[in-house]
């Protein structure tokens, strides 16, 4: 079983930066995984934000590509979400989520379907 836990959120003004953090514990730390960030606003659907493959594929949703980047260290078993120019409309809690069977819809699979997420970690934006 894989454990995981989102740090890093925080409030922050626009224009600003944050980053996030999600470390991995457990018998398996799935170091083979497709890893995903997730967001969701009170009153929104969870949005995919920005996925890893076990490959190294990255994607970012559109409305983030150019400011946020995502990484991983599998030394440290953590993934990262550097959010740059953050933007109001940015305000979410942010979940972190991770599955070995997933490698190949990394960019389209649900929330839902992951097998490892997080608690989340809030991000408020203001002006």
């Amino acid at each position: 079983q894989v454990q995981l836990v989102e740090s890093g959120g925080g409030s922050e003004q626009v224009g600003g930066s944050l980053r996030l953090s999600c470390r991995a514990s457990g018998e398996d730390t799935c170091s083979r995984c497709c890893w995903v960030w997730f967001r969701q606003d009170a009153g929104k659907q969870r949005e995919w934000v920005s996925s890893i493959s076990p490959d190294g594929t990255i994607m970012y949703a559109e409305s983030v590509k150019g400011r946020f980047t995502i990484s991983k260290d599998n030394a440290k078993n953590t993934l990262y979400l550097q959010m740059n120019s953050l933007k109001s409309e940015d305000t979410a809690m942010y979940y972190c989520a991770a599955d070995g069977f997933l490698y190949d819809r990394c960019g389209s699979a649900r929330w839902g379907e992951f097998n490892h997420r997080g608690q989340g970690a809030q991000v408020t934006v203001s002006s």
